[in-house]
């Protein structure tokens, strides 16, 4: 389970580590003069002369401490988290930490990416070493210049204590300390000795965000920089046949007008152009200028003409070539137990659903954006990007040159959801620069954003299940999907290992329209229709939903299944807290409750939402979420994702819809694509599951039980279910009951 993954990741190495003479570890810890001895801080702490290096930690003589937070930066928050985890071991007072974003390091750090909701659980073993580690250092070095055993002294808040009562501070000792050999097998501190784990610390990059400070790709600027405008295919399936720029040219501020694409060609026809590798075949047009405003405008004055490569697609036709996949027999089985066949013909009610859900764009809320500079020594990269070692392997290949001549700086990402793992928008500037040998800032618009983007792909689910003697015997999961399917963990997510009978298939629809990653991948849409389908099948099998779930845990507990990937005790845990924070039990007169219980990302959820109906239609008003996600490092920071997830979920599911129409997508801007408002927002209430376990992810876990919850509840309102995403086009005049 959880504790157990957590010490593998950690074998595996969150840090890479360069071995010692000594045997010892080099875990990226700069001792240096910085200040004169007692020196106050001064004001502007940028002012500290902080040696530049990439790694975790750098102590000033003053004992203020700058801590490198590797991973990138989307607004789930490890930015301030990560460096509280070093901070907790390392013994110094939160308030004399600077926290920097690290640029892309693979021979200090291992897996820089924001992905999957894994960076604190991959992380927080070797962090807390790194931190523990350092501590240690600091204490031998005072320990030595006193004279006596490091056993005798301990360290709190940057001091260093010795028996008899003198104090060193860290900055005293950071030259001796470099000098010592780097110790094994340190002691980690217990949870009950936590001070900063545990604390709700505020964003460490607030005071820029609210103040626009520059921090954001959109923010990035250097001397003599030019701006490029990319148009792209209007049609996924068209390629560029000619173009006239002659009225672009013409205007003021455009420089120069190119093409690009045939390096991006080259990647993607070579063996390995990498899964992050989301990159038209077609040429495109470059607009140069001196400005976006000029850059843009000229790409608007483009003339040009596209040609079909591969068939333009459309929604319809999706729609019918996924129930064909799900009607036939060419599955791909990821899970088989038992005999779901036999189960099926000797049940007394079998029930079968079909559930189905839109494409969806990601709408991050700064546009895709880059920044490269090229020339023949080096190839510069600046900008918001989820996977920054992906991204300079496919540069590297691309433009051919050594990996060792990528850089990549990472800035804060103003959205992320998945769209940022896939560096197509800042590989087509290193293409750009390459061209033109200038430093160079390509920026999408919200129109580029949204109709030659990466999407979630639709999914249409089928499900069925057999009832014998009021006992679930059989369930089967059917997957047709466009462009992939599941990831292979999923098939092991509840319920499997509660039902003998078990079977998940899975089939795929090739297309040309880009699909990826989706906050929550495949989950966002599966616990919808999975937990609704339980719901049902509650009501035919004439068992309580919550009591059903709970019983079929009994089933897993004790599983010698290794292949099981969530914790029976752990979702029965947040079952029972949610339905007693939320008084599922005792709803209030006009208040119709829906339940949700759902395990992925390596986190327990559950969720209860409170719908009313207002002017005969349902609203959404409360959602009570229950989670267990191990230690809460920062709980400030925990909340935000929960609430956002929840808000997340619950908009996307009532009103998330996008289609296609010979290959073009039906909304290019929020004008047409409807979002979730403020007004509609539910009220939403947390409550943790307090255990001492190794932390999970919290940035996606909360949204996929948020669908589930509100169309169960829905449901109860108006006596009818939903089987199609959105919810408000698909619930027609209903009666509405009570």
């Amino acid at each position: 389970m959880s504790t157990e993954n957590n010490t593998n990741f950690s074998r595996r190495g969150f840090l890479k580590a360069s071995s010692l003479a000594s045997g010892g570890l080099l875990i990226g810890f700069n001792l240096f003069t910085a200040c004169k001895q007692k020196a106050e801080m001064p004001i502007d702490i940028t002012k500290l002369n902080f040696a530049d290096f990439n790694a975790f930690i750098k102590i000033a003589e003053n004992g203020m401490v700058t801590i490198f937070s590797p991973n990138p930066e989307i607004g789930q928050g490890v930015k301030t988290s990560m460096p509280m985890i070093i901070a907790e071991e390392l013994n110094v007072a939160w308030k004399d930490v600077v926290v920097e974003q690290g640029v892309l390091d693979t021979e200090n750090y291992t897996r820089q990416v924001a992905g999957g909701s894994q960076s604190i659980r991959f992380g927080w073993d070797a962090l807390r070493q790194t931190g523990a580690t350092a501590r240690q250092m600091l204490i031998n070095a005072a320990a030595a210049k006193w004279g006596v055993s490091a056993s005798e002294c301990s360290a709190k808040e940057g001091v260093i204590t010795n028996a008899s009562g003198e104090t060193l501070g860290y900055g005293d000792v950071v030259k001796e300390a470099a000098l010592l050999e780097i110790p094994e097998n340190v002691a980690l501190k217990e949870p009950k000795d936590y001070t900063i784990i545990g604390t709700k610390a505020i964003n460490v990059d607030i005071d820029k965000i609210v103040s626009g400070k520059p921090l954001f790709g959109m923010d990035y600027k250097e001397e003599g920089m030019v701006y490029a405008s990319v148009l792209r295919p209007p049609a996924f399936g068209q390629e560029l046949e000619s173009f006239d720029a002659t009225a672009a040219k013409s205007i003021n501020g455009v420089l120069d007008v190119i093409t690009i694409g045939e390096k991006a060609r080259n990647l993607l026809n070579s063996e390995k152009p990498g899964w992050s590798v989301k990159l038209s075949n077609s040429d495109k047009v470059v607009v140069i200028a001196n400005s976006t405003w000029a850059a843009m405008k000229g790409k608007k004055a483009i003339k040009a003409v596209w040609k079909e490569g591969s068939p333009l697609e459309s929604t319809d036709a999706h729609d019918k070539a996924l129930v064909k996949l799900l009607d036939g027999n060419k599955f791909k089985t990821m899970r088989s137990d038992g005999d779901v066949k036999k189960t099926f013909a000797q049940a007394d009610k079998v029930l079968e659903r079909t559930y189905e859900s839109p494409f969806l764009p990601h709408n991050c809320m700064e546009p895709m954006n880059f920044f490269a500079s090229v020339d023949d020594a080096k190839v510069r990269l600046v900008g918001p990007i989820q996977t920054p070692e992906d991204l300079a392997t496919a540069v590297a290949t691309m433009l051919d040159r050594s990996l060792e001549d990528i850089s990549v700086e990472m800035t804060r990402i103003g959205g992320g959801f998945g769209r940022r793992l896939y560096g197509d928008f800042a590989m087509e500037v290193a293409e750009i620069a390459d061209v033109i040998r200038k430093p160079v800032k390509m920026v999408s618009s919200r129109e580029d954003d949204m109709t030659t983007g990466v999407y979630r792909p639709a999914i249409k689910y089928r499900i069925k299940a057999s009832v014998k003697n009021g006992e679930i015997t059989g369930y089967q999961l059917k997957e047709a999907a466009v462009n992939g399917n599941m990831y292979g963990l999923i098939p092991n997510f509840f319920p499997a290992g509660a039902i003998e009978n078990y079977q998940v298939d899975v089939a795929s629809l090739k297309s040309n329209i880009t699909t990826g990653a989706w906050r929550a991948p495949y989950t966002n849409f599966l616990s919808y229709a999975e937990q609704s389908f339980f719901d049902e099948l509650a009501e035919i099998a004439e068992k309580d939903p919550v009591q059903m779930r709970l019983d079929l845990l009994q089933k897993v507990k004790g599983t010698k299944d290794e292949k099981i990937q969530y914790s029976p005790e752990r979702l029965e845990g947040v079952i029972n807290l949610v339905v007693e924070k939320s008084g599922y039990r005792t709803p209030k007169e006009g208040v119709y409750q829906g339940f949700c219980a759902y395990y992925c990302h390596n986190t327990h959820v559950a969720e209860v939402a409170d719908v009313v109906i207002e002017n005969n239609k349902p609203v959404v008003k409360n959602v009570t979420v229950a989670v267990d996600c191990g230690i809460v490092v920062n709980p400030l920071g925990a909340i935000n994702q929960i609430e956002g997830g929840v808000v997340d979920g619950v908009g996307h599911a009532m009103y998330g819809d996008f289609k296609f129409k010979d290959g073009m997508p039906d909304s290019s801007n929020f004008g047409a694509y409807r979002l979730i408002r403020n007004s509609e927002a539910p009220k939403v209430a947390t409550y943790f599951v307090e255990n001492d376990l190794s932390p999970t992810g919290l940035g996606e876990p909360t949204l996929p039980p948020a669908g589930a919850a509100v169309s169960i509840a829905i449901t109860k309102a108006t006596g009818k279910r939903i089987y199609k995403q959105p919810f408000t086009k698909n619930m027609v005049a209903k009666e509405i009951i009570g």
